[in-house]
Order: structure tokens, then C-alpha cells, then sequence
């Protein structure tokens, strides 16, 4: 009998703080075949770097994206009720102790992957974690799991993924799933962004990825959807019931690297010293702008 797929539901940004549209999504999400729904708890002031905040109104207006923590407890209900798991991303390390009573396992998006001090909170607690290792390279990956190991956690997975929304099938690199596990000793799904059911369909059935993270919306209503990496229920559902063709342009050359897709995010990641975006030599130059 095969292993059952873990299919996790990301609503992201496209709840609009809305307590009935969370539970929506998790009905959504439950109905489709999913098997956990995942939430991302941050707020912009603990993000961003106060250079750029100052500087950019587009970050500065992402503050209508942030997920109330009151929510926190009525999501995890409403999983339960309906028989899925609840997880979510903590974006600041307080979030980490925030979201302990309630989540399933913790996620780490690939911004925050540099951040050792979050890693390390998640693995403290005993929880499950998933890491999500875009833009990263090898050597990174390989420093993120050591720190998880030598914090204590115990329960660690990993997702292969592309930072580009949406990412093109050719630049997906799934071969690199294999790369990350054999250097790792650690299991590798795929984080999605390509939107495309043949680039899933070919992580799952030739590179063996257990765990599929995809970002979900419901209506194209979703502050994220236009964005195009977002599945909407009916498109993702026959993917979750196996059906589909796999898409071989997908593997690439299973090198560990940016592609082109996400290279100038990396200068956005998370900065190990505070865990706020971007890296400090590019806060100067924001700094230094009229």
C-alpha cells in the first residue's frame, strides 16, 4: 500500500483578518483532501526593518494582512472539528510560545531559514518542524538542520522549494529534493509556487516527496492571488486525488542553488542578527534614500 501524501493547505495572506473566511478555508481545505492547514502569524513592525518601513508604503500597508492572535485558538478549534491539522509560521520569536498550546507542528518560510535563534525556539519545544529552503544554498540548508538537531528537536522536514510567485516549471529544479535529502538525512517534500499540477504530480511520483505544501485561495479574492502561485479548491482537488500527468521539464539539474526565479530575494531574507527583513547591508542603502 503506498504512503499517503501530506497535502498542507497555505492560506498566507489571503484570509483578509477575517475569522469566518479562516474557517472557510479550513471547511475548504478539509473537503478538498487536505490533510493540515497552515496560517502565518507576524506582524509588520517585528518583519520589516524599521529602514524600510519608514521608506515603503507597500510594506507599510501589509499590516492588513497580519493574522490577529486571538484567531489562534478558534483555528485550531475549527481544525479539530473538521479533522485536519493546524499549523502556522511564527515570523517573531514570542509567536513561537504564542502558537505552543496550539499547533500540530511549526513551519520556518525560507526568508527566515538563515535565523537560528527561531529555529532554535521551534525546536524546544518538542514540536515537529517544517523549513521551507528557498533561494538557499546547500551549505545553508545543511547549517539550518544542524541547529535544529543540536537545539534538541527531533522531528524535522524539509521542503525543496523556488521563491518565485509563481516560479516556471523549468526553473522548479525537483531533482534538488533528492540532493537536500542525501545531504541531509532528512525527509524533502515540495513547497509550491508553479501552480502547475504536472510539476506536483512529478515531485510526488519520481522524487518521492511525502509532503506538499500549496498555497491556497478560495474565490481569487486573496491578497495574494494575483500574484499567480495561488490554487484555487477546484484546480488543486483532482492534484490531491492523484490524478494528473507528470512533467519531467521540471527536474532540472538537482544543483542546490538560487535560480533565476528568486535570486534577488535573497538580499530579503531574514538577517541572523534580528531576524528582520532584509539583510542589514541592504537597510543602509534603504537608509541612505531621499
Amino acid at each position: 500500500m503506498n504512503e499517503p501524501i501530506n497535502f498542507i493547505a497555505e492560506v498566507s495572506s489571503n484570509h483578509a483578518s477575517d475569522l469566518s473566511r479562516c474557517e472557510e478555508f479550513i471547511q475548504t481545505a478539509a473537503d478538498i483532501g487536505a490533510s493540515a492547514v497552515k496560517f502565518q502569524l507576524f506582524k509588520i513592525d517585528q518583519l520589516f526593518a524599521p529602514e524600510i518601513l519608514a521608506k515603503s508604503a507597500d510594506h507599510r500597508n501589509r499590516k492588513n494582512w497580519e493574522l490577529p492572535v486571538s484567531f489562534i485558538p478558534k483555528l485550531k478549534e475549527k481544525c479539530d472539528e473538521v479533522g485536519v491539522k493546524f499549523s502556522c509560521t511564527p515570523f517573531y520569536l514570542d509567536a513561537v510560545a504564542e502558537l505552543e498550546p496550539y499547533v500540530d507542528f511549526y513551519k520556518i518560510a525560507s526568508y527566515e531559514l538563515l535565523w537560528d535563534d527561531l529555529i532554535i525556539a521551534c525546536a524546544k519545544t518538542g514540536k515537529p518542524l517544517y523549513m521551507s529552503t528557498g533561494m538557499a544554498t546547500l551549505p545553508e540548508i545543511k547549517h539550518a538542520t544542524e541547529v535544529f538537531y543540536k537545539a534538541g528537536g527531533t522531528d524535522l522536514h524539509l521542503f525543496h522549494c523556488v521563491s518565485g510567485y509563481p516560479v516556471p516549471a523549468e526553473e522548479c529544479n525537483l531533482a534538488a529534493i533528492k540532493t537536500i535529502a542525501d545531504a541531509t538525512n532528512t525527509p524533502v517534500g515540495w513547497s509550491d509556487h508553479s501552480r502547475n499540477a504536472g510539476v506536483v504530480k512529478r515531485a510526488i511520483e519520481h522524487w518521492g516527496a511525502k509532503d506538499i505544501e500549496f498555497h491556497l485561495d478560495l474565490d481569487e479574492q486573496g491578497a495574494e492571488y494575483k500574484s499567480g502561485h495561488c490554487w484555487l479548491p477546484d484546480e488543486i482537488a483532482p492534484v490531491i486525488a492523484g490524478i494528473g500527468e507528470e512533467l519531467e521539464i521540471a527536474d532540472g539539474d538537482g544543483v542546490k542553488k538560487p535560480v533565476k526565479a528568486e535570486i534577488d530575494d535573497r538580499e530579503w531574507r531574514a538577517d541572523p542578527s534580528d531576524g528582520l527583513r532584509p539583510l542589514k547591508h541592504v537597510r543602509e542603502l534603504w537608509a541612505e534614500k531621499s
